[in-house]
């Protein structure tokens, strides 16, 4: 007997989990069902249209109707759907996309490996530094250092490095071998009277000090986001990284840049490493490597770790890594395709022209009495919320107030969400300045409906 609902939301209430949701409460409130798309938006099962205003999860880039990735995905899958890159076997796609992302690679680089997803592209990196330092005859240096606040992915291990209390919290992480820094965010962790330049050499001595403490001989990476978004939107103090990677060098520590949401324009060049100078050993990317619109990932890596990969592999007879849908000829074509389509249209320019419209009102937004800072850089801007600009106070957490000025942006037509004390805002690299001036305009309003229902709550004056 079928006793399956009827209704789609009713369905979706009895058969999924949805991830980062409270599940209590969707078992109450039911799903938002997003049905269609074009350009920065996207529709409902009601009819009613959205500024997509995080490009789904950091990623749709092109936003959400470019035909050329579906001729390129529809191409593909009429000649050749699937295959793997296990045991010599290869596809055109695969191969050409890791040629091109060689030649675009902001630092020279030797290798592409492809994997599904940002975590795991990030899980493989973690694998690589261990069995680089085996192959190079130091079996004790193990160690990874990431920071507070920094997020790498939800795997065992990529969840450990992300540096967010409920990433860990009930699922036994993080796992052994894994430390944390200083949060780069000088607004909220500078000292009284100290310049950025000095934030950054204090953080860069303590991460010094953890080094030395640990022992040298163990420590043996560094994961660092250009720009930390998922951890609140937060930019590097001036010089931060400069002395950072001087650190690095010193104790021969290798260095990941995790470009999953900086990759491919976001911050106003091809890459965040660009924007910010670092000179990574290995380089993740998803999200926009596809514009969304097939699941796929990458890590590139330097000739020193490729040159031990082959060692070991000659040593032990194969390399022992890899997933069934890594390099997927389809994700591929499409990936191949967009950043075509980046390079054509000269993505990188664009985001420099709009971009400081969208920052303008990015610091706009961070006037309103509810917003302490407002931070950003390209097309990413995040609003920290405080109960005291002066403080800087947050509000209490179970007030959730970032979480209804998301369900206000809602209303208001802007799709975004309210995660701790932030609301972010990244949407799709192609949107004009129009659309920018749209955009704030419903934020602003979202602002001030958070204010009014702040206020009948009592918990602002």
């Amino acid at each position: 007997m079928n006793d399956r609902p009827n209704s789609l939301h009713a369905l979706d209430r009895q058969s999924l989990v949805h991830p980062y949701t409270n599940l209590a409460v969707h078992q109450e409130v039911g799903p938002h069902v997003i049905t269609g798309g074009e350009g920065i938006y996207v529709v409902d099962d009601q009819g009613k249209r959205y500024i997509e205003g995080l490009a789904g999860l950091f990623c749709a880039g092109l936003g959400f109707s470019e035909p050329r990735l579906v001729e390129a995905a529809t191409r593909q899958l009429k000649t050749m759907p699937f295959y793997h890159s296990f045991a010599h076997k290869s596809t055109e796609p695969g191969i050409r996309l890791a040629d091109k992302l060689l030649e675009m690679a902001p630092v020279p680089m030797s290798k592409v490996f492809f994997a599904g997803s940002g975590s795991e592209a990030n899980d493989t990196a973690i694998k690589l530094v261990w069995y680089y330092n085996n192959a190079v005859g130091r079996p004790e240096k193990k160690k990874i250092i990431s920071r507070r606040k920094a997020y790498h992915g939800v795997t065992v291990a990529t969840a450990s490095l992300t540096g967010l209390p409920f990433n860990h919290r009930d699922f036994d992480l993080p796992i052994a071998n894994i430390l944390h820094t200083d949060c780069p965010h000088y607004w909220r962790f500078a000292e009284a009277g100290e310049s950025e330049e000095d934030f950054a050499t204090r953080l860069v001595a303590n991460l010094e000090a953890m080094i030395l403490e640990e022992g040298p001989e163990t420590v043996a990476a560094f994961f660092a986001e250009p720009v930390m978004v998922s951890g609140g939107v937060i930019t590097p103090p001036r010089t931060y990284f400069e002395k950072l990677q001087a650190v690095l060098m010193k104790y021969d520590i290798l260095l990941v840049a995790d470009e999953v949401i900086c990759g491919f324009g976001r911050t106003g060049n091809m890459f965040g490493s660009e924007t910010y100078g670092l000179k990574p050993d290995m380089i993740s990317c998803a999200k926009q490597l596809s514009a969304a619109y097939m699941p796929i990932s990458a890590l590139m890596i330097n000739e020193k770790i490729s040159d031990a990969l082959l060692d070991q592999s000659r040593k032990i007879g194969t390399f022992s890594h890899g997933y069934t849908y890594g390099g997927h000829p389809v994700a591929a074509a499409v990936a191949l395709e967009a950043l075509t389509i980046y390079q054509e249209i000269d993505i990188v320019s664009h985001v420099r022209t709009v971009g400081p419209r969208f920052q303008e009102g990015i610091a706009k937004l961070g006037q309103h009495p509810l917003i302490g800072e407002a931070r950003g850089v390209g097309l990413v801007g995040g609003l920290e919320f405080v109960k005291d600009k002066v403080t800087k106070e947050n509000f209490p957490p179970a007030w959730q107030v970032a979480n209804h000025a998301g369900k206000f942006a809602t209303e208001r037509g802007v799709l975004t969400r309210g995660l701790g004390d932030m609301v972010s805002l990244c949407p799709a690299m192609i949107i004009s300045e129009d659309e920018i001036d749209d955009l704030m305009k419903r934020m602003q309003l979202a602002l001030d409906d958070t204010l009014s229902w702040a206020r009948s709550q009592g918990y602002i004056a």
